[in-house]
Parts: C-alpha cells; sequence; structure tokens
C-alpha cells in the first residue's frame, strides 16, 4: 500500500500545475542564498525563528523553511527543520500541528490550535522531499497530514468549498458571522498535492472556489481582499478584525503565480491595490490609506513577479540581492526568486 502511494505521488506531482516546483534534484534556490537564510533563521534545535514577532516559531514557518530546504536540494537540513516540526508541534491528536511555539514561555506551546496554511506547507514540502529523495516516511507523514486537513478543515458551506483557517473559532457555530476565512491561506500550488495524498474532489473544489473568493472580495478604495473574511452572507470583512490588506495578504499573489493561477485581471487589480506610486504597503480598506510602507526587497518581489509574469518585465535588481532581514519577507524573496529562476528565467 506505502508503495503504491509514493508511486501515485511521484505521479501527481509531475502532473501539478505550472507554478509548482520541479521534483528535480537541481537546486532552485542558490548555496549562498539558503546559507544566509539558514544563518538568520534557522536554530540550532531545527526551528525557523520568526524575528519580527517575538522570535516564537510556527506551523508556517516550519513549513516554509522545509520547503525551502528542499527547494535548495538539501536534505540534511530538510530533516533538521522537520524534526523540530514533528517533536514539538505534532502534539495534537488529530495529524495536524499546534501553530505557535514561544521560547520565552514554559510551556513553549500555550494555544494547541491549528493554522491550516501552516499544515499545508508541511505536507506539501515532505510530499516533494519525499518524492525526489524516495523517503517513504516523508510520503507516509505527508499522507496523514492531508487526510486530517481534508477531514477537519476543508469544509463545505453553501455552494462553497473552504479552508478553515483552523479547527476552531472560525466556523458558523463558532461566531456569528462565520464562516470566517483567511484567503492567504490557500497554498494553490500545494492543493494538487494534497488531492493525490489524499484523494478527494474537494481539493479542486477548494482551489477553484478560492480564486472565484478572491474575485469577489473587492474591499474599499482599492479593491483589495481583507485579511479575515466572513462569509455569512455576500463576503464582508470579519467582525473583530482590523478591516485592512496586511501582512499576511501581500503574499496572496504570490501563491496565485506559483501555482498556476494566470487570471491577468485578478493578478493586475491586486498588483494595483497593493502600491500606490511603486510604494507596497499595507492597506485600511476602508480609507484606501496605506499603513505600513513595506521596503523590503522581499515583499517588493511580490509585485515584481506579478509583473514578470503579466507582461514580462525583467525583476529589479534590487530584487535578485538577498541580504536577509525579517523572517517573513526573506521568506516570500526566496519563494519568489525560485518561482523566476525555474518558470520565467527571461525576467532575471
Amino acid at each position: 500500500m506505502r508503495r503504491w502511494r509514493a508511486l501515485m505521488l511521484a505521479a501527481m506531482v509531475a502532473l501539478a500545475p505550472a507554478g509548482s516546483p520541479a521534483i528535480a534534484q537541481q537546486a532552485m534556490i542558490n548555496a549562498g542564498a539558503w546559507s544566509a537564510y539558514k544563518a538568520k533563521f534557522l536554530d540550532a534545535s531545527g526551528r525557523i525563528i520568526d524575528n519580527g514577532n517575538g522570535n516564537i516559531s510556527h506551523s508556517e514557518g516550519q513549513g516554509y523553511g522545509m520547503l525551502l530546504a528542499y527547494l535548495s536540494a538539501n536534505p540534511a537540513d530538510f530533516e533538521q527543520i522537520w524534526y523540530f516540526t514533528r517533536t514539538e508541534l505534532l502534539l495534537r491528536d488529530d495529524g495536524l500541528a499546534v501553530w505557535k511555539w514561544d521560547p520565552n514561555v514554559k510551556p513553549h506551546v500555550t494555544d494547541t490550535n491549528n493554522a491550516s496554511d501552516g499544515d499545508m506547507l508541511i505536507a506539501y514540502a515532505l510530499a516533494l522531499a519525499g518524492t525526489a529523495w524516495k523517503r517513504e516516511d516523508y510520503i507516509v507523514a505527508a499522507s496523514r497530514m492531508a487526510q486530517a486537513l481534508l477531514a477537519k478543515t476543508v469544509v463545505r458551506s453553501g455552494d462553497r468549498t473552504l479552508l478553515m483557517p483552523g479547527t476552531d473559532g472560525f466556523a458558523a457555530a463558532d461566531r456569528d458571522d462565520g464562516p470566517v476565512v483567511n484567503p492567504s491561506y490557500w497554498v494553490y500550488e500545494a492543493i494538487p498535492v494534497m488531492a493525490a495524498l489524499a484523494p478527494s474532489d474537494q481539493w479542486k473544489k477548494l482551489s477553484e472556489d478560492g480564486v472565484a473568493l478572491l474575485s469577489a472580495m473587492q474591499f474599499g478604495p482599492r479593491k483589495l481582499p481583507a485579511e479575515w473574511v466572513s462569509l455569512h452572507g455576500k463576503p464582508q470583512p470579519a467582525e473583530g478584525f482590523d478591516a485592512e490588506f496586511a501582512y499576511n495578504s501581500i503574499r496572496i499573489p504570490l501563491y496565485l503565480v506559483r501555482g498556476g493561477v494566470s487570471d491577468k485581471a485578478l493578478l493586475t487589480r491586486l498588483r494595483q491595490g497593493i502600491s500606490q506610486g511603486g510604494v507596497l504597503a499595507t492597506v485600511d480598506l476602508t480609507t484606501g490609506r496605506p499603513k505600513t510602507v513595506l521596503s523590503d526587497p522581499g515583499y517588493r518581489i511580490v509585485n515584481d513577479v506579478v509583473a514578470c509574469v503579466v507582461d514580462g518585465t525583467k525583476l529589479p535588481v534590487s530584487a535578485l540581492q538577498f541580504a536577509p532581514k525579517l523572517y517573513y519577507p526573506s521568506t516570500l524573496q526566496l519563494l519568489g526568486l525560485a518561482y523566476i529562476g525555474e518558470k520565467h528565467p527571461e525576467c532575471l
């Protein structure tokens, strides 16, 4: 059974949409950039440190770290990050990871809810590495997480298939304005791999409905999605959250292009809404005014990648220079560079 699953996954990953990393030993991230990233964010224990958020670690960061280690063709670093992930975060009894590990408190885990994007990133990285490096144990672990995601977080609501941000606190039964989703949690490139790991027609519907929701989420003067969106009726910013296009939302266009979504109208609207006069920022959706200017090249590369995909614009020199400062934009920059290097080298 396990052998069959590994062969099936190898075939399905090879057929994943354009924008998914190729299953190959060739590194998509150069050794110097990966070394700089590790030196800044990878602890000896295997945890990825979010230095912009109190030096905590979380399932998202562990998933990103594993994916970047795979893209760097570095099995030893991958295993180091996976070891911390499975021993410190896979504490729940449903196969999903707790979302947060805080070095400043004991016990280090005080909130056992999961974050579905982190779970998906971890399962995706395990599947890619397991297939490329012939590690059946990785594929088995990926399959368990994908099955848990399908069972616990992929839900039907009306005529939509949604990804609950976590198992607790976001459903219609949990909130008056529920269900509440976070559109930046849809990791489009990973969804076909989840379908190979845990076969179901719901994965395809999840991807299609995610893109359809983004097309409908045009809030405020800049016509951007909110970070947290109520789908109790017509999509609207969720109660109890700032109505803003916030840090997590910045990655949405990158997720779309890496996942092979080529809707130029959607990508162009997002690109234009994110920036004003060429400056990226988080945005107050009510007024359209910028809240926090995002000057790090890792944030700016999101629009650079979209410009490449939409109209063939070459990446600026600043996007190619990797000097990591903060975990999140540095991660986005490496994911953007890996994608362009593989799929659009003409933009380099």
